[in-house]
Protein backbone atom coordinates (compact mmCIF):
# COMPACT_ATOMS: atom_id res chain seq x y z
CA UNK A 1 0.00 0.00 0.00
CA UNK A 2 2.28 2.42 0.80
CA UNK A 3 4.34 1.43 -2.20
CA UNK A 4 1.41 2.47 -4.34
CA UNK A 5 1.21 5.59 -2.02
CA UNK A 6 4.74 6.18 -2.45
CA UNK A 7 4.30 5.34 -6.92
CA UNK A 8 1.53 8.05 -7.07
CA UNK A 9 3.26 10.27 -5.21
CA UNK A 10 6.49 10.20 -7.70
CA UNK A 11 3.96 10.04 -10.76
CA UNK A 12 2.08 13.12 -9.38
CA UNK A 13 5.85 15.19 -8.80
CA UNK A 14 7.20 14.05 -12.27
CA UNK A 15 4.00 15.10 -13.89
CA UNK A 16 4.09 18.56 -12.35
CA UNK A 17 7.93 19.29 -13.41
CA UNK A 18 6.55 18.74 -16.53
CA UNK A 19 3.80 20.91 -16.39
CA UNK A 20 5.87 23.69 -14.79
CA UNK A 21 8.41 23.40 -17.52
CA UNK A 22 5.95 23.19 -20.14
CA UNK A 23 4.30 26.49 -18.70
CA UNK A 24 7.58 28.32 -18.71
CA UNK A 25 8.29 27.49 -21.96
CA UNK A 26 5.35 29.54 -23.29
CA UNK A 27 5.15 32.35 -20.69
CA UNK A 28 9.01 33.05 -21.73
CA UNK A 29 8.37 32.63 -25.61
CA UNK A 30 5.41 34.91 -25.02
CA UNK A 31 7.13 37.33 -22.44
CA UNK A 32 10.41 37.66 -24.57
CA UNK A 33 7.98 38.69 -27.94
CA UNK A 34 5.71 41.28 -25.64
CA UNK A 35 8.52 42.60 -24.15
CA UNK A 36 10.10 42.94 -28.05
CA UNK A 37 7.18 44.07 -29.64
CA UNK A 38 4.89 46.26 -27.05
CA UNK A 39 7.58 49.62 -27.10
CA UNK A 40 6.58 49.53 -30.72
CA UNK A 41 2.59 49.74 -30.72
CA UNK A 42 1.35 52.75 -30.63
CA UNK A 43 -2.16 54.26 -32.60
CA UNK A 44 0.16 55.26 -35.73
CA UNK A 45 1.64 51.85 -35.75
CA UNK A 46 -2.07 50.28 -36.06
CA UNK A 47 -3.89 52.87 -38.07
CA UNK A 48 -1.41 53.86 -40.84
CA UNK A 49 -0.71 52.03 -44.25
CA UNK A 50 3.00 49.99 -44.90
CA UNK A 51 5.76 51.84 -46.16
CA UNK A 52 8.48 50.95 -47.97
CA UNK A 53 8.31 47.13 -48.07
CA UNK A 54 7.07 46.94 -44.58
CA UNK A 55 10.29 48.87 -43.50
CA UNK A 56 8.33 51.52 -42.02
CA UNK A 57 4.76 52.73 -41.38
CA UNK A 58 2.33 50.66 -39.93
CA UNK A 59 -0.06 47.40 -40.38
CA UNK A 60 -3.22 48.54 -40.76
CA UNK A 61 -4.30 47.17 -44.22
CA UNK A 62 -2.23 43.69 -42.77
CA UNK A 63 -5.19 43.46 -40.15
CA UNK A 64 -7.99 44.21 -42.36
CA UNK A 65 -6.64 41.76 -44.57
CA UNK A 66 -6.43 39.26 -41.58
CA UNK A 67 -10.02 39.74 -40.35
CA UNK A 68 -11.30 39.61 -44.11
CA UNK A 69 -9.89 36.07 -44.37
CA UNK A 70 -10.20 34.79 -40.90
CA UNK A 71 -13.83 35.80 -41.47
CA UNK A 72 -14.65 34.08 -44.91
CA UNK A 73 -12.76 30.83 -43.20
CA UNK A 74 -15.22 30.80 -40.47
CA UNK A 75 -18.25 31.83 -42.27
CA UNK A 76 -17.67 28.79 -44.79
CA UNK A 77 -16.60 26.01 -41.95
CA UNK A 78 -18.67 26.81 -38.67
CA UNK A 79 -21.99 25.88 -40.76
CA UNK A 80 -20.61 22.55 -42.32
CA UNK A 81 -18.56 21.45 -39.28
CA UNK A 82 -21.59 21.79 -36.82
CA UNK A 83 -24.17 20.52 -39.38
CA UNK A 84 -21.52 17.66 -40.28
CA UNK A 85 -21.38 16.76 -36.29
CA UNK A 86 -24.84 16.46 -35.67
CA UNK A 87 -25.14 14.19 -38.21
CA UNK A 88 -22.23 12.08 -37.09
CA UNK A 89 -23.49 12.43 -33.82
CA UNK A 90 -27.04 11.93 -33.74
CA UNK A 91 -28.55 10.31 -37.39
CA UNK A 92 -25.29 8.43 -38.45
CA UNK A 93 -26.18 4.85 -37.63
CA UNK A 94 -22.12 2.74 -37.12
CA UNK A 95 -20.85 1.29 -39.61
CA UNK A 96 -18.51 0.83 -42.47
CA UNK A 97 -19.02 4.02 -43.93
CA UNK A 98 -19.01 6.22 -40.44
CA UNK A 99 -15.56 4.80 -39.75
CA UNK A 100 -14.27 5.85 -42.98
CA UNK A 101 -15.78 9.69 -42.93
CA UNK A 102 -13.92 9.49 -38.95
CA UNK A 103 -10.68 8.19 -40.06
CA UNK A 104 -10.86 10.53 -43.03
CA UNK A 105 -11.58 13.31 -40.83
CA UNK A 106 -8.53 12.16 -38.37
CA UNK A 107 -6.26 12.08 -41.45
CA UNK A 108 -7.23 15.47 -42.43
CA UNK A 109 -6.51 17.02 -39.17
CA UNK A 110 -3.10 15.85 -39.16
CA UNK A 111 -2.39 16.97 -42.67
CA UNK A 112 0.24 19.94 -42.36
CA UNK A 113 -0.63 23.37 -43.99
CA UNK A 114 1.48 23.16 -46.58
CA UNK A 115 -0.35 20.36 -48.25
CA UNK A 116 -3.91 22.50 -48.03
CA UNK A 117 -1.89 25.24 -49.50
CA UNK A 118 -1.27 23.17 -52.49
CA UNK A 119 -4.35 21.88 -53.17
CA UNK A 120 -5.73 25.70 -52.25
CA UNK A 121 -3.18 26.95 -55.29
CA UNK A 122 -4.39 23.89 -58.03
CA UNK A 123 -8.04 23.95 -57.16
CA UNK A 124 -9.12 27.70 -55.81
CA UNK A 125 -6.05 29.67 -57.88
CA UNK A 126 -5.58 28.02 -60.99
CA UNK A 127 -8.70 25.42 -61.73
CA UNK A 128 -11.30 28.02 -60.78
CA UNK A 129 -8.90 30.95 -61.54
CA UNK A 130 -10.11 33.30 -58.29
CA UNK A 131 -6.60 33.94 -58.54
CA UNK A 132 -4.36 34.61 -55.68
CA UNK A 133 -6.92 36.72 -53.76
CA UNK A 134 -8.56 37.03 -49.96
CA UNK A 135 -11.47 34.19 -51.30
CA UNK A 136 -9.02 31.71 -52.32
CA UNK A 137 -7.02 32.28 -48.97
CA UNK A 138 -10.36 31.60 -46.86
CA UNK A 139 -11.70 29.24 -48.61
CA UNK A 140 -8.53 26.90 -48.12
CA UNK A 141 -8.27 27.77 -44.35
CA UNK A 142 -11.92 26.85 -44.14
CA UNK A 143 -10.82 23.43 -45.68
CA UNK A 144 -7.98 23.03 -43.14
CA UNK A 145 -10.25 24.01 -39.97
CA UNK A 146 -13.00 22.17 -40.50
CA UNK A 147 -11.72 18.59 -39.36
CA UNK A 148 -11.00 20.28 -36.05
CA UNK A 149 -14.10 22.16 -36.07
CA UNK A 150 -16.20 18.44 -36.64
CA UNK A 151 -14.26 16.62 -34.18
CA UNK A 152 -14.51 19.08 -31.23
CA UNK A 153 -18.59 19.72 -32.04
CA UNK A 154 -19.11 16.18 -32.38
CA UNK A 155 -16.89 14.97 -29.74
CA UNK A 156 -19.04 18.03 -27.06
CA UNK A 157 -22.37 16.59 -28.91
CA UNK A 158 -21.72 13.30 -27.85
CA UNK A 159 -20.86 14.23 -24.19
CA UNK A 160 -24.41 15.84 -23.15
CA UNK A 161 -26.02 13.21 -21.06
CA UNK A 162 -28.56 10.76 -22.67
CA UNK A 163 -30.82 11.57 -20.19
CA UNK A 164 -31.40 14.80 -21.63
CA UNK A 165 -32.45 13.55 -25.10
CA UNK A 166 -34.64 10.78 -23.24
CA UNK A 167 -36.37 13.67 -21.19
CA UNK A 168 -36.84 15.53 -24.07
CA UNK A 169 -38.30 12.34 -26.51
CA UNK A 170 -40.61 11.53 -23.22
CA UNK A 171 -42.13 15.15 -23.10
CA UNK A 172 -43.23 14.87 -26.71
CA UNK A 173 -40.44 17.20 -28.62
CA UNK A 174 -39.59 15.93 -31.79
CA UNK A 175 -36.11 14.63 -32.55
CA UNK A 176 -34.86 17.64 -34.27
CA UNK A 177 -36.43 19.82 -31.23
CA UNK A 178 -34.12 18.29 -28.79
CA UNK A 179 -31.31 18.47 -30.98
CA UNK A 180 -31.89 22.12 -31.15
CA UNK A 181 -33.48 23.09 -27.53
CA UNK A 182 -31.79 20.35 -25.30
CA UNK A 183 -28.39 19.30 -27.18
CA UNK A 184 -26.99 22.19 -28.48
CA UNK A 185 -27.28 24.85 -25.67
CA UNK A 186 -25.85 22.20 -23.84
CA UNK A 187 -22.73 21.45 -25.89
CA UNK A 188 -22.33 24.85 -27.06
CA UNK A 189 -18.97 25.47 -24.53
CA UNK A 190 -17.61 22.25 -26.23
CA UNK A 191 -18.69 23.83 -29.71
CA UNK A 192 -17.16 27.36 -29.33
CA UNK A 193 -14.16 25.98 -27.90
CA UNK A 194 -13.58 24.47 -31.11
CA UNK A 195 -14.41 27.71 -33.05
CA UNK A 196 -11.79 29.27 -31.01
CA UNK A 197 -9.15 27.00 -31.91
CA UNK A 198 -10.17 27.32 -35.50
CA UNK A 199 -9.67 31.02 -35.27
CA UNK A 200 -6.18 30.41 -33.43
CA UNK A 201 -4.86 28.18 -36.34
CA UNK A 202 -6.44 30.55 -39.12
CA UNK A 203 -5.17 33.41 -37.66
CA UNK A 204 -1.44 31.67 -37.09
CA UNK A 205 -1.26 30.31 -40.61
CA UNK A 206 1.15 31.65 -43.09
CA UNK A 207 2.28 29.13 -45.39
CA UNK A 208 -0.99 27.97 -46.99
CA UNK A 209 -2.04 31.80 -47.43
CA UNK A 210 1.59 32.38 -48.83
CA UNK A 211 0.11 30.06 -52.14
CA UNK A 212 -3.73 31.25 -51.86
CA UNK A 213 -3.74 34.82 -50.78
CA UNK A 214 -0.56 36.35 -51.46
CA UNK A 215 1.59 38.80 -49.97
CA UNK A 216 0.60 41.60 -51.38
CA UNK A 217 0.75 45.04 -48.85
CA UNK A 218 -2.84 47.40 -48.90
CA UNK A 219 -6.53 46.81 -48.18
CA UNK A 220 -8.27 44.50 -50.55
CA UNK A 221 -11.23 46.45 -52.04
CA UNK A 222 -12.57 43.26 -52.69
CA UNK A 223 -12.32 39.05 -52.22
CA UNK A 224 -11.19 38.66 -55.41
CA UNK A 225 -7.96 40.95 -54.37
CA UNK A 226 -4.79 39.44 -52.70
CA UNK A 227 -4.15 40.81 -49.50
CA UNK A 228 -1.17 39.70 -46.35
CA UNK A 229 -2.35 38.45 -43.07
CA UNK A 230 -0.28 39.48 -39.53
CA UNK A 231 1.15 35.96 -39.54
CA UNK A 232 2.32 36.14 -43.51
CA UNK A 233 3.86 39.44 -42.75
CA UNK A 234 5.72 38.61 -39.71
CA UNK A 235 7.48 35.48 -41.62
CA UNK A 236 8.43 37.90 -44.99
CA UNK A 237 9.72 40.99 -42.64
CA UNK A 238 11.67 38.38 -40.46
CA UNK A 239 12.61 35.95 -43.39
CA UNK A 240 13.96 38.69 -45.34
CA UNK A 241 14.96 40.98 -42.49
CA UNK A 242 13.27 43.73 -43.40
CA UNK A 243 12.78 45.50 -40.09
CA UNK A 244 13.20 43.20 -36.76
CA UNK A 245 10.96 46.17 -34.85
CA UNK A 246 7.85 45.88 -36.65
CA UNK A 247 8.35 42.13 -37.02
CA UNK A 248 8.19 41.66 -33.00
CA UNK A 249 5.76 45.00 -32.96
CA UNK A 250 3.20 42.58 -35.50
CA UNK A 251 3.72 39.90 -33.54
CA UNK A 252 2.86 41.28 -30.29
CA UNK A 253 -0.56 42.65 -31.63
CA UNK A 254 -1.18 39.50 -33.38
CA UNK A 255 -0.48 37.48 -30.23
CA UNK A 256 -2.95 40.43 -28.04
CA UNK A 257 -5.62 39.87 -30.97
CA UNK A 258 -6.34 36.14 -30.35
CA UNK A 259 -6.05 36.60 -26.38
CA UNK A 260 -8.93 39.40 -27.00
CA UNK A 261 -10.55 36.58 -29.17
CA UNK A 262 -10.14 34.12 -26.69
CA UNK A 263 -11.60 36.32 -23.96
CA UNK A 264 -14.34 37.59 -25.79
CA UNK A 265 -15.29 33.60 -26.84
CA UNK A 266 -15.36 32.70 -22.94
CA UNK A 267 -17.53 35.53 -22.22
CA UNK A 268 -19.99 35.54 -25.50
CA UNK A 269 -20.30 31.69 -24.50
CA UNK A 270 -20.82 32.14 -20.53
CA UNK A 271 -23.52 34.46 -21.22
CA UNK A 272 -24.97 31.85 -23.75
CA UNK A 273 -25.12 29.30 -21.63
CA UNK A 274 -26.60 31.76 -18.70
CA UNK A 275 -29.41 32.39 -20.78
CA UNK A 276 -29.95 28.67 -21.96
CA UNK A 277 -30.38 27.69 -18.22
CA UNK A 278 -32.68 30.68 -17.43
CA UNK A 279 -35.08 29.91 -19.86
CA UNK A 280 -34.68 26.10 -19.26
CA UNK A 281 -35.53 26.74 -15.45
CA UNK A 282 -38.48 29.13 -16.55
CA UNK A 283 -39.67 26.52 -18.77
CA UNK A 284 -39.86 23.66 -15.81
CA UNK A 285 -40.82 26.38 -13.33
Amino acid sequence: MNKIRLGEKIATFILWIVSAISVFILIAIIGHIMIQGIPHINWEFLTEEPENMGKSGGIYSIIISTIYIVGISLVISVPIGVCAAIYLAEYAKEGKGVRIIRFTIETLAGIPSIIFGLFGMVFFVLFLKLGLSVLSGGLTLSLMILPTLIRTSEEAIRSVPREYREGSLALGASKWQTISRVVLPSALSGIITGIILGIGRAVGESAALMLTAGGTLGIPNNVLRPGRTMAVHIYIMASEGLSMQNTYGTAAVLIILIMIINFAANRAMKKMIAITSVRGQAKNG
